[in-house]
């Protein structure tokens, strides 16, 4: 499912500038060699066309266009994501940055209605002032945008208390693949009927593209204390966790970094003043009513000393709590300082085997001579392992995707999932039969195909097609050749790994 032609190619190109402008198409390969990859470097596919629309009418006159033509797209917001999910090979992209208007602001009942290319910390700054934050946020909330948030149903470190994408937005306007426009969702909260916002909210773009997204909006905890407790073992950080957890306090966020983090941060100009010789600290924040947060700091670092903290630290004002969050935020870009490219993984296991996979990881890591720096999400057991490498040395690329495929499949055997917030797109295709039954995967192809008939929105990402039936069924049908045209990516799914 390709444009046939270059000249086939052109035309399409020309009218998308009718719609858009001509200066918001690009058609050369070198101008469409930063859409090539996303954040996760392993993954190269070069699209064919981008179109950027910088109106609603614009974004639904070319869905629409696409859909007269049968031609394929990927939706594309800011490009942090770390899955290839918004690759495209050699079709068109839609990229949405360009839609950008924060729509409406209701203060009262504390909701906006924005647009999909609005940047997180946009929003969060634009609603400051109101004593309201936007909860969701990203270690990439300075360039990432709630369209893409949407898309990957994002996380982040205070999702643990917070939740995640999902929890925070009400409705949608969305554009479906065939250019209807439809309504997700209730801007008052109540939903009758299926949760069809639900379904569209982690869909990877395989859905179609939100065209205005109605968020609710939190309002700014009275007091927030951060604590940094470091610790001379990976094991005795993993078990506080769990003990964190146990006696019933809820952290706003409960944030881990190993040894090799530690160090690769505080090399970096994101330094936070973390102890170098520690093998592991927990960044642990806690908010609400001064008198609770006070009560539970006092918990949390008793807990932290008797599992063995050297030193528990708190922040004393909100410039030393933004250095210690910087650190954390920014551990994935301080380790471009290790080798050219970064594979990352967010497998998510029980919060109790943390101890058990952190060993695990570093058996693994000794096994392949490879470098794992783990920084995650604790609290909810969303682990982060990545591995820095040079994408020319093939011996390393192999040990590398041998390593990873193997700390994954531990996570799987551990009772876990494959991804916590990063989305499977791409890189996580090969791990899907592994957790998944035949029958549920087809229910999932039978879902996308209430929204996407022809299979044209990101085609080849999170579902295997081989698993799809009625794709198959079609596919048999139009002949073996025909089959294979259709195809938009190898039938079989992605190798798990580091490219």
């Amino acid at each position: 499912m390709t444009l046939p032609s270059r000249s086939n190619a052109s035309t399409v190109a020309d009218r998308l500038g009718e719609i858009v402008g001509d200066r918001h198409v690009l058609s050369r390969p070198s101008e469409l060699l930063v859409y090539n990859s996303d954040a996760l470097p392993g993954y190269r596919k070069q699209p064919r066309l981008a179109v950027f629309p910088g109106k609603r009418d614009e974004a639904i006159a070319v869905v629409r266009l696409l859909a007269e033509e049968g031609l394929p797209f990927v939706p594309r917001g800011a490009g942090t994501g770390l899955s290839g999910g918004a690759l495209a090979d050699d079709i068109i992209v839609i990229g949405l940055h360009r839609l950008k208007e924060i729509i409406s602001l209701d203060i009262e009942n504390r909701r906006a209605t924005v647009e999909p290319g609005v940047v997180n910390l946009r929003l969060n700054k634009h609603i400051a002032p109101h004593g309201l934050l936007y909860a969701p946020d990203p270690s990439s909330e300075a360039a990432c945008t709630i369209g893409g948030n949407v898309a990957e149903n994002a996380g982040g470190p205070h999702c643990l208390k917070y939740g995640v994408t999902l929890n925070h937005v009400l409705a949608m306007t969305v554009v479906l693949p065939s250019g209807e426009v439809v309504e997700l969702g209730s801007k008052f909260g109540e939903h009758d009927g299926y949760d069809l916002r639900g379904a569209f909210i982690g869909s990877e773009g395989c859905f179609g593209l939100a065209l205005d997204i109605t968020v609710k909006l939190t309002q700014r905890p009275q007091t927030v204390r951060t604590l940094l407790a470091d610790f001379m073992s990976v094991d005795q950080a993993a078990r506080v966790t769990s003990a964190i957890i146990a006696s019933g306090i809820v952290p706003a966020a409960l944030e881990f970094m190993d040894g090799p983090t530690i160090r690769v941060v505080e090399a970096s100009i994101y330094a936070a003043g973390y102890p170098k010789d520690a093998e592991a600290v927990l960044l642990i924040e806690l908010d609400g009513l001064e008198a609770g947060v006070s009560t539970d700091l006092e918990v949390v670092r008793q807990v932290c000393i008797e599992g063995g903290a050297r030193n528990v630290r708190v922040a004393r004002d909100d410039v030393e709590r933004m250095k210690l969050w910087q650190g954390r935020k920014k551990a994935f870009g301080a380790m471009g300082r290790l080798a050219s490219h970064l594979i990352v993984q967010d497998a998510v296991i029980p919060r109790t085997r943390l101890s058990d996979i952190l060993a695990t990881i570093h058996a693994i890591s000794e096994k392949y001579g490879v470098l794992v720096c783990n920084v995650f999400h604790a609290g909810d057991g969303n682990l982060h392992p990545n591995i820095a490498y040079s994408a020319d040395d093939p011996d390393e690329s192999e040990r590398v995707h041998k390593a990873m495929t193997e700390i994954v499949n531990a996570c799987i055997d551990a009772g876990g999932s494959i991804t916590g917030e990063h989305g499977v797109g791409l890189d996580k295709l090969g791990y899907m039969e592994s957790i998944f039954s035949d029958t549920s995967l087809n229910a999932m192809c039978e879902l996308r195909g209430v929204f996407d008939p022809d299979r044209r929105a990101n085609p080849g990402k999170v579902v295997p097609i081989h698993s799809c039936k009625e794709w198959n069924a079609a596919a048999s049908a139009r002949g073996p050749a025909r089959a294979r045209e259709a195809t938009p990516l190898s039938a079989e799914p992605a190798r798990p790994s580091a490219r």
